[in-house]
């Protein structure tokens, strides 16, 4: 009977703390969730917070990844700037469509987006597939509406024979053939550094969230088929242009430069594709610094 009461008693206490004592949460998010419906009718969702009296930053994930895989940028810029982070559609919180599931017509959302947030000018920050939609974008619309331009890890151009080429036909085969175990290998395989598995599954069951046929269909449109062009987009960038990559992007960097006067280039040699993540204090410190510039 004693040890009976002796746990009940340290059951009290126990319940007692666990109410008293303030529980350990993550930090808040400084932003919030907003929509809007494109020129299409599609129910986009982007991230939204803070302020600033320079451009407002535009970050576009890459091929089926979320809108908060932006979160190191996001809280870090929030403080000095207006940042906004979309999910691009058929991604993320952003409507499933089996339609405008290619280029043209996402660089027109990110288009929209800058219309909707009625911002002066921003700062279009690209990753991976965001690379040749931000550039589409110039083609399409010029730049009258962007302050500078931020390139992040992957290709302008990619030559029919060559070996980037035919790796790009092996992804589209097993994005058919087994879904669920391509996208775990390719989320892993974005980063050099530890992730906690928590994180890790997140990023995998928002990429699986879009339906195979789509994530297939955006990725053989945009890398799967002729041209795979976009250095005449480069042509036409005449605002500020930042590129940034990792090691396998040197080739690259160097076409950047040989289109865009002035271009500042940074290779990250020891990160993963999604550097900014991989490396976020340094990401963030070139991106601010870039900032500046336009200041």
């Amino acid at each position: 009977m004693r040890r009976f009461a002796a746990v009940q008693v340290w059951t009290v206490l126990f319940v007692s703390l666990a109410t008293t004592l303030p529980a350990q949460r993550a930090p808040a998010r400084p932003w919030v969730d907003r929509w809007f419906v494109t020129s299409d009718s599609v129910r986009l969702h982007f991230l939204s917070g803070g302020s600033g009296t320079g451009p407002t930053i535009v970050f576009v994930p890459g091929w089926t990844m979320p809108a908060d895989i932006w979160e190191p940028q996001l809280r870090y810029f929030v403080r000095s700037a207006r940042v906004v982070a979309l999910d691009p559609r058929s991604q993320g919180s952003s409507q499933r469509t089996p339609d405008g599931n290619y280029t043209d017509r996402r660089a027109q959302d990110i288009h929209e987006l800058i219309a909707h947030i009625k911002a002066p000018r921003v700062v279009l920050v690209g990753w991976s597939m965001g690379v040749p939609e931000a550039l589409e974008l110039v083609k399409q619309f010029g730049t009258q509406d962007i302050a500078g331009l931020v390139l992040v890890d992957n290709f302008v151009y990619i030559p029919p024979s060559s070996p980037v080429a035919t790796f790009i036909d092996t992804l589209l085969f097993h994005v058919l053939r087994d879904r669920p175990a391509f996208t775990a290998s390719f989320v892993r395989g974005m980063y050099r550094t530890p992730q906690d598995s928590a994180y890790i599954a997140g990023i995998t069951r928002a990429s699986l969230s879009t339906p195979t046929a789509t994530a297939y269909t955006l990725l053989a449109s945009t890398l799967g088929t002729a041209p795979r062009d976009w250095r005449p987009a480069l042509d036409k960038v005449d605002r500020p242009l930042l590129f940034v990559g990792g090691a396998w992007m040197k080739e690259t960097a160097d076409t950047v430069r040989n289109h865009v006067k002035d271009a500042q280039v940074e290779i990250f040699e020891n990160a993963g594709h999604a550097l900014f993540v991989d490396e976020s204090e340094h990401f963030n410190m070139v991106l601010e610094n870039f900032l500046r510039r336009l200041r």
